[in-house]
């Protein structure tokens, strides 16, 4: 009787002592949490923009306003492992202009292959600096 007294006693024991430990482990856990960059929220958001100007020209409707926003490419801030190389800057310089030619109700050039061909230069830009969009940029293309 007096060993089974003991037994539980040591049982008890030894469940409050793991439960501290379980305790502890669960407050010292820190989530290092994604925080995107300014380019990553901007490429998002031109994404979405693009997506939104693909259904109007399929819906038979033609942008005339250029997004301001995308001129920000040349000055948003990169992720910290990415640094603005001479190929991005011409790659952004050549998509802003041709991002602009969407918008050029005056162009001889069928709206659906200036859109092809903005969306076009942002995947030829991936294939060089961040590959991992490129499949999602290519549901943009206009079939």
């Amino acid at each position: 009787m007096k060993h089974l007294l003991w037994f539980f006693c040591l049982a008890f024991l030894l469940s409050c002592n793991t439960k501290t430990k379980q305790e502890e482990n669960t407050e010292k856990k820190v989530y290092d949490m994604y925080e995107p960059s300014e380019m990553a929220i901007l490429m998002n958001q031109m994404y979405a923009h693009n997506l939104k100007i693909k259904n109007e020209i399929i819906a038979g409707k033609i942008p005339t306003e250029f997004p301001q926003d995308f001129l920000n490419i040349h000055t948003a801030e990169l992720s910290d492992f990415k640094s603005r190389s001479e190929r991005f800057q011409a790659f952004s310089t050549l998509f802003v202009t041709a991002e602009k030619d969407v918008f050029n109700t005056e162009s001889n050039i069928p709206i659906e292959d200036r859109f092809n061909n903005a969306v076009g230069l942002c995947i030829s830009c991936h294939q060089t600096e961040c590959t991992g969009p490129i499949p999602r940029i290519k549901k943009l293309l206009i079939k």
